[in-house]
């Protein structure tokens, strides 16, 4: 496996080796953190790159895997396996340029026929697609590129990490005197622009009125961080119904899942994230809790039909507070929404299942 750092403190050393598990990994320092702005982002994809392709092309292998995002993954892919002459299966997790071009990041417009013909070569050159939602399996289809040769396997859910003993989320709870045995809604990720966890904020301020004794909790990092501060403050929420913390790393967010009786996945209103494929909505499933999103798309469509949580309105705060306070009120509703949560986490989203799935796509295209 050929893959990046991202911490600060990584800067400046050049590639590492180690042994996880078995899988041999080679890890390239690369400072980058989601406060950075595009142009430095877009400087550190390419630093990866560049450094990226004489690794992969350095090692033996019988085919290459790649997967993206950013797009700028397959000139490392693409150089390998014309090197290695072997071939590659690229997965997609993310429609890209349409992205960035939706988020303004690629404003100019020769960056953007530039990202567009990346995307194109990436595809001409892929063996087999793997892509992350069946939104995305469509986008790649209308490139040209042969349906039959695409294969949609989404994120998964980790049951034997995220299904832990209700103990582990009531100590979580009760370490926290604003908490205890009220009802939490929970937020855990990114403060990026992309995921307006601002919204959540503007929530909890319709909330008040309406409950004052429902919590919510924003846990994560990120550019937005202090903008949302900020905001919880102005609305007087902050320290109120309405708690920022830091991240934890992936080994704790069992405990932090299991204390929530609603687990949330944010997005601002942007058609292209309709087909995004986020861990947190799989990380909730193996966890048993109901999943809120405040967006359309396929994962809204599943939350609809299994009834495994909410679909909350994005224009109006108002409307989803109210539609969360009505479920945590129906303690049958949220009992439901547990089970279907599980039995999606257990059947369709089972990760020993899909990897299984991603294994025969390459050793198909290996043979």
């Amino acid at each position: 496996m050929v893959t990046s750092r991202t911490d600060s403190a990584a800067a400046g050393s050049d590639w590492t080796q180690e042994s996880i598990q078995g899988i041999n990994v080679h890890w390239l320092p690369v400072p980058y953190d989601n406060s950075m702005d595009y142009k430095k982002r877009i400087q550190a994809f390419f630093r990866f790159a560049t450094k990226a392709a004489r690794r992969a092309a350095s090692l033996d292998a019988d085919v290459v895997f790649a997967t993206s995002t950013p797009l700028t993954i397959a000139i490392p892919a693409i150089w390998a396996k014309w090197r290695l002459n072997v071939p590659m299966v690229f997965e997609v997790r993310d429609l890209w340029p349409e992205l960035p071009i939706a988020m303004g990041a690629l404003n100019n417009p020769l960056a953007r026929i530039a990202a567009r013909w990346l995307e194109v070569w990436a595809y001409r050159n892929a063996a087999q697609i793997v892509a992350l939602s069946p939104g995305m399996s469509s986008g790649i289809a209308q490139t040209g590129y042969p349906q039959d040769r695409i294969h949609c396997i989404p994120n998964s859910s980790d049951i034997s990490l995220f299904n832990v003993p209700a103990v582990r989320g009531e100590a979580f709870r009760f370490a926290r005197e604003w908490l205890g045995a009220r009802p939490l809604v929970l937020y855990a990720g990114t403060f990026g622009k992309i995921n307006g966890v601002g919204y959540l904020v503007e929530v909890a301020r319709a909330m008040l009125p309406l409950n004052p004794e429902v919590r919510f909790l924003a846990l994560g990092e990120g550019s937005e961080l202090q903008s949302v501060s900020r905001r919880a403050a102005e609305l007087g929420v902050l320290e109120k119904n309405f708690f920022i913390e830091g991240p934890v790393p992936k080994n704790s967010m069992p405990d932090v899942l299991s204390a929530a009786n609603i687990s949330t996945s944010l997005f601002i209103r942007l058609e292209a994230m309709q087909q995004n494929s986020a861990n947190k909505f799989f990380d909730t499933l193996a966890a048993g809790r109901p999943i809120a999103i405040n967006h359309g798309g396929w994962q809204a469509d599943i939350i609809r039909q299994e009834k495994c949580g909410l679909v909350l309105d994005a224009d109006n705060p108002t409307n989803a507070a109210r539609s969360i306070l009505e479920f945590l009120e129906d303690d049958e509703a949220q009992k439901l929404a547990r089970q279907s949560a599980f039995s999606l986490a257990r059947t369709r989203y089972d990760r020993d299942t899909l990897a299984r799935e991603l294994i025969a796509v390459l050793e198909e295209t290996r043979r």
